[in-house]
């Protein structure tokens, strides 16, 4: 009570009216079963598309359990769910692993990538495309260079008096032409390259310098001439540092007999690309040995010697930022994701380690980030590098002759499997807090969900693993109350035999369904495959209460994507497999396929049709979620009233709806009084409600009695 302790006027808010109930969803599915990739313990993640799920938990393609392949049935379902008008489903992965994580790692273990998940999947080739694209080779010619500054000389008709400490070959001639790395020194050039090109048009020969080699610049009057300078142009995206990684690009592996080899004294390799780190301060290149560059130890490039081979050098690249593309199925495969903006740095935001964390902090990033890398401590951004180069594929980054592509960097992933197949205790699944529960245990804390199905289970041929399976679904199904589970026959049974499997079980929450159905092969390896119907029906069942409601039963409704049925049932082996509760999966002509039969398992007749036992459900589970107010309200005629009141006119609303049989009179009824109550139960804090409701049975059997009359009667 409010109080009221100074004059005033108050006004005061109060209800005159009964609480509403609010049906439940009753379209939501679940997927129990073994998929390519994503996560096998925590709570699920609800999927609203196909493509989604691929996102999440793999492609369509097969699996590979123990070493054999099958078909990958939980994602076929997944697919059929969709589109036969399913609008949510959760997913939880169960697998049976020992490892099978795919990685790949340099041999020092400074960087290692990881597949996130488990599973063959993972066994992905990264792509590292690198983002400094712009060529940043700049050469320009000059007349004279700075003091220091080291140039690529050419020059004609010089004679033994113009050098110092370098003698002309004999066959060569008085005069010669010569080429060279000439570092300016006041009034000469010194000769810094490891050797001199000298040629008399004809005959060409090298000679090595020795350190005070020197043209004289005076005495080069009246001579032909030609100094190149080469540098490094800042790109568009950041100033270079010293020590970035970088990459010369050629336009074909050089002959040992060029000029680049002899200017620097170095050994090329047969390579189409050399790699290595930019010294900005001396304007030189230093090359990495081999493994980066196969058949190379380490030298020194001066810059300026890349001007003795202008045809064969297309450009220098420099490595710093990158793209990190995510293929599945080999080199050429599907990119499925791609991480931007990389560094080769060991720390900071775009950073390996940062963005392929082990834990993201967003949560779909950890469902649908497909890898991560941990990185050695202590490691520089030249240790990442150098590891990168030894993890990147051989062969593709060296390619053999001119490649129209030029030098990819891919990286392969080995180790992911699939494990071996699932057993009846990975479907049941562990409560685990620490690590996030399993199995069908993951699904427990989810509320909205109202259809489960093990696809997977039925494609076994141990009959025994499939009824052990199909009883944790039911145990999940009667633990969650309001759940139904769709049980799928296994391939190719018998009548007789799919009518022993149903004999082992009696519970109104299973729906049996046979038999299986063809399909288009969506992998586009075979015209057709034949699957388990779970998938078809879970979607049908969805689609039906989204458009007519839970009390229609899912039946006479078509199964989209079917292309017939794995076996012709005629209506005579439907007369054996009705009334044990077998629903029938049937084609018609002109009609198409069809779900053909609408029972559960049970063989008490007061819940042997689906949408009987469904609709149940969901009115308990409505009545339940929206009534929960009542609790610690106090227990008298007022609180009785009002929940009284709250029930009816949600059931009222459910007759006007058409979904229960009879008058408003005759269709329910609801009692919460002392009739329902005693003493005893009102002292102990209990407030029973007794609901009684007519619902709707499916008309079965149509039947039309037609007889003759006479004209007169």
């Amino acid at each position: 009570m409010p109080e009221y302790l100074a004059p005033g006027v108050f006004v005061e808010e109060v209800s005159f009216r009964a609480k509403s109930i609010e049906g439940v969803g009753t379209s939501v599915a679940a997927i129990v079963g073994p998929t390519r990739f994503g996560p096998l313990r925590g709570k699920p993640e609800v999927v609203t598309s196909f493509g989604e799920f691929s996102r999440i938990y793999g492609d369509i393609q097969n699996l590979s359990l123990g070493g054999t392949s099958t078909l990958n049935h939980s994602a076929i379902a997944a697919k059929a769910f969709f589109d036969n008008g399913g609008k949510q489903l959760f997913v939880s992965r169960v697998g049976n692993f020992a490892g099978g994580i795919a990685t790949a790692a340099d041999a020092a273990g400074a960087v290692t990538f990881s597949a996130r998940f488990p599973g063959a999947m993972g066994n992905y080739t990264l792509e590292v495309e690198w983002r400094d694209s712009e060529n940043l080779l700049r050469k320009e010619f000059v007349l004279e260079p700075d003091e220091t500054e080291v140039v690529y000389l050419e020059a004609t008709g010089i004679t033994a008096a113009d050098l110092t400490d370098v003698t002309i070959p004999a066959p060569l001639g008085a005069t010669v032409a010569i080429r060279a790395l000439a570092q300016r020194d006041g009034t000469a050039y010194n000769l810094v390259s490891p050797n001199v090109i000298l040629t008399n048009g004809t005959l060409t020969q090298s000679v090595a310098t020795i350190a005070t080699s020197q043209l004289d610049i005076a005495s080069m009057a009246g001579r032909t001439r030609q100094l190149t300078r080469v540098t490094l142009k800042t790109p568009g995206n950041g100033s270079l540092d010293d020590g970035t990684s970088a990459a010369i690009i050629l336009s074909a592996p050089l002959a040992p007999t060029a000029e680049l080899f002899t200017l620097t004294g170095g050994n090329w390799g047969n390579n189409s690309a050399i790699y290595g780190l930019l010294d900005t301060v001396n304007n030189e290149f230093d090359v990495s040995p081999a493994p980066i560059n196969p058949g190379v130890a380490a030298f020194t490039v001066p810059l300026a010697a890349l001007a003795a081979a202008p045809s064969n050098v297309r450009a220098i690249m420099a490595q710093r930022t990158f793209d990190l593309s995510v293929r599945s199925g080999g080199a050429n495969g599907p990119v499925i994701y791609t991480y931007g903006n990389l560094t080769t740095a060991p720390t900071g935001p775009q950073s390996l380690a940062t963005k392929l964390a082990a834990q993201p902090e967003k949560r779909y990033d950890q469902l649908t980030s497909p890898i991560q890398c941990t990185l050695d401590d202590g490691i520089d951004g030249e240790d990442i590098m150098d590891a990168l180069m030894e993890l990147f594929d051989d062969a593709a980054m060296f390619p053999t002759g001119i490649s129209v592509d030029g030098p990819r960097y891919l990286i392969s992933m080995t180790g992911g499997n699939d494990g071996a197949v699932p057993t009846a205790s990975h479907y049941a699944g562990v409560e685990d807090e620490i690590n996030g529960h399993s199995g069908f245990v993951a699904l427990e804390d989810i509320e909205d969900v109202s259809i489960v199905m093990t696809p997977a289970a039925s494609a076994t041929t141990d009959g025994t693993l499939h009824q052990a399976i199909v009883a944790e679904m039911q145990k999940h199904c009667r633990k969650m109350r309001y759940r139904v589970g769709i049980v799928d026959a296994r391939d190719n049974m018998a009548i007789s035999e799919v009518r022993e499997f149903r004999s082992n079980f009696d519970d109104s929450r299973l729906a049996l369904y046979y038999p299986w159905i063809v399909i288009a092969d969506p992998r586009g390896i075979q015209s057709t495959i034949t699957v388990p119907p779970a998938g078809f029906i879970a979607g049908v069942y969805a689609n039906t209460d989204v458009q007519r409601g839970v009390h229609k039963p899912p039946a006479n409704e078509p199964v989209i994507g079917a292309l017939r049925f794995a076996q012709d049932i005629n209506r005579f082996q439907q007369e054996l497999l009705n009334p044990d509760g077998i629903n029938c999966l049937r084609s018609f002509p002109g009609r198409g396929h069809r779900v053909w039969g609408g029972r559960t398992l049970a063989s008490d007749p007061e819940w042997k049709y689906v949408n009987v036992r469904r609709y149940f459900l969901y009115l308990e589970r409505s009545i339940e979620k929206s009534t929960q107010w009542v609790v610690f309200e106090p227990n008298g005629e007022a609180l009785w009233d009002n929940v009284r009141a709250t029930v009816d006119s949600f059931l009222y609303n459910e007759w006007r709806n058409g979904r229960l049989l009879g008058s408003d009179k005759t269709a329910y009824f609801v009692r919460c009084d002392r009739s329902t109550m005693t003493q005893n139960d009102i002292d102990n804090g209990r407030l029973v409600c007794e609901i009684g409701v007519a619902a709707l049975k499916p008309a079965e059997f149509v039947i039309f009695r037609i007889g003759q009359k006479t004209a007169d009667a």
